[in-house]
């Protein structure tokens, strides 16, 4: 029978994997279920003394590792939220992040800490290193007198393994605070609930295919809610052992790391599995004699099962199915994986739904869908006929948000007055409930680790920038270039020529790439002749020039 709680889920789920393998980073130590059971509850004594109440913030800076993995599992356990902040992010967003939220304390990874202006994490008591639990920084008595034992947070005496325990939340009590975006004035704190939490693991637990001690390798950033619900959060349940890559996954690293550990179920955000696809299989695919035999009957199929098995090699030879979510995959990449029946999925979420809307084991997964919309949510499309006329898809249900924190313009935005979820995606649906994601109209780009990217956003510093009257930001080739009509009034009232042009958008580019996260930065920036096409109400008209 299934828990009728998360906090009784993993109680259930570390008693019962005590003595099994559950973290470790990759080329790195090992913990088993008992030792990072030790270490949330060192951290839940340390939260207690340190006067941390249940409800409260806790923040978390840095890249995936076993000690990430911990201190989000012991802010859960102790009644704490947590708020994980990406590690991409510029200083001022976590200044940002870290005030608005309200965080108490903020455990941050050294190396990204030391980067920041400490005296602007305004209302936190306390910084902990991740990388050792070391105090960095404190206000807070209580954690002063600990830090001043000379003791590190996690020494203490061993749990017994029945007297361990997570804490007992509401369904409707905020577990997760995750910030959709990194720009200071539009971030936006996702209020994630136990309920969502809960029901996106159950569903997982009941439709994807992992066992205990079956592998995971975590690639994608914990502190986007994908990774962190199915890399992560899931695969605990089922008594798996997650190897965290603690650096950006490159596919030279992510190969390497998959030939050595073989997992037996992986997650992708689109542009990996692009990447690996261009850089593995083009090269081959490209070559003339390989194009002749690919259009001879017979030998194409050997081919093809040629292709698949190199791939499914290249990916450790282990894995039950690809899981892709994210955004849409590449029309022609999709094509070619069905051809050569390529064990892989596509499914559809966002951060507000905790993550998950719809998904399809791959040998159900219909072309060019994004999935089955899943049990516990309802879908309705906001068209005239939701099967064959695109319209805005709109979701309720148990994985859906509490709100965005602090937002109310963004919550009356969001909800429609009878309580439906607006997602800013467009599409239909069939009779069976498969999804078929035609665009968004958010415009949300994503970044090469499935980060949310907001081009409006960047649009906005970029149209402050000099001479730059006007600009859309596209993404081409996985990669943001800006398109900018010139101000050209102002170049003629400060005497500047057009021949000067190239080389001040070059210095624009420089410039704006230092004020963004590194997924955000611009790689050109093309000037373009006319101004952008415009709607009566002044809008540029996107789709023209995307």
């Amino acid at each position: 029978m299934e828990s009728k709680s998360l906090g009784s889920l993993y109680t259930e789920t570390f008693r019962k994997y005590w003595d099994l393998d559950l973290f470790s980073d990759y080329g790195g130590e090992c913990f088993k279920y008992s030792d990072v059971a030790q270490s949330i509850q060192a951290l839940k004594i340390t939260f207690e003394k340190a006067g941390l109440k249940p409800g409260e913030k806790v923040a978390i800076y840095g890249r995936n590792s076993s000690n990430w993995a911990k201190v989000f599992l012991a802010t859960m356990a102790y009644g704490a939220v947590a708020v994980p902040v990406l590690p991409d992010f510029k200083a001022d967003n976590v200044y940002h992040i870290v005030e608005h939220s309200e965080a108490k304390f903020l455990f941050a990874q050294k190396s990204l800490y030391n980067d920041i202006d400490h005296t602007k994490l305004k209302g936190i008591e306390g910084c902990i290193a991740i990388d050792d639990f070391s105090v960095l920084e404190c206000k807070n008595e209580n954690l002063k007198a600990l830090a001043a034992e000379g003791k590190a947070l996690l020494d203490g005496e061993r749990i017994k393994k029945d007297d361990f325990v997570f804490a007992e939340n509401n369904a409707e009590d905020l577990q997760i605070l995750s910030y959709t975006s990194g720009s200071v004035g539009f971030s936006k704190g996702v209020m994630i609930p136990e309920r969502s939490i809960h029901s996106n693991i159950v569903y997982a637990r009941e439709n994807m295919p992992l066992r205990a001690k079956d592998r995971i390798v975590s690639l994608l950033p914990m502190a986007h809610v994908f990774g962190l619900a199915f890399e992560f959060l899931f695969p605990i349940t089922m008594g798996c052992h997650t190897t965290f890559l603690t650096k950006t996954p490159s596919p030279k690293v992510l190969l390497q790391a998959f030939g050595e550990i073989k997992p037996h179920l992986i997650f992708f955000v689109p542009l990996i599995l692009e990447k690996i696809y261009k850089k593995k299989l083009l090269p081959t695919l490209s070559k003339p004699v390989m194009k002749m035999l690919l259009a001879i009957p017979g030998i194409n199929s050997l081919l093809h099962k040629k292709i698949k098995d190199k791939l499914i090699d290249n990916f450790g030879g282990n894995f039950v199915e690809v899981v892709i979510g994210g955004a849409a995959l590449s029309a022609e990449v999709e094509q070619l994986l069905r051809k050569i029946k390529f064990p892989f999925t596509v499914g559809y979420g966002m951060t507000e739904c905790g993550p998950l809307i719809s998904y399809a084991p791959w040998h159900e997964i219909r072309p060019t869908s994004a999935g089955k919309l899943v049990d516990r949510m309802e879908i309705r499309i906001e068209s005239k006929d939701p099967k064959q006329i695109v319209g805005e898809i709109q979701v309720k249900g148990t994985n859906v948000m509490l709100g965005y924190y602090k937002n109310d313009e963004a919550n009356r935005n969001t909800f429609t007055e009878d309580g439906w979820m607006k997602t800013g995606d467009l599409g239909v649906i069939d009779d069976d409930n498969f999804i078929y994601i035609k665009g968004r109209s958010k415009n949300m780009l994503l970044g090469p680790s499935g980060q949310n990217i907001y081009p409006e956003e960047l649009e906005a510093r970029l149209n402050n920038l000099p001479y730059v009257q006007e600009c859309v930001i596209v993404q081409r080739n996985n990669k943001l270039t800006a398109l900018v009509y010139p101000d050209y009034d102002a170049m003629k009232t400060d005497g500047v020529e057009s021949t000067s042009l190239d080389r001040i958008m070059e210095e624009n580019r420089q410039s704006f790439n230092k004020q963004v996260a590194s997924y955000e930065q611009l790689t050109k920036i093309e000037i373009v002749k006319e101004e952008f096409e415009k709607t009566p109400k002044r809008n540029i008209k996107r789709f023209l020039y995307t």
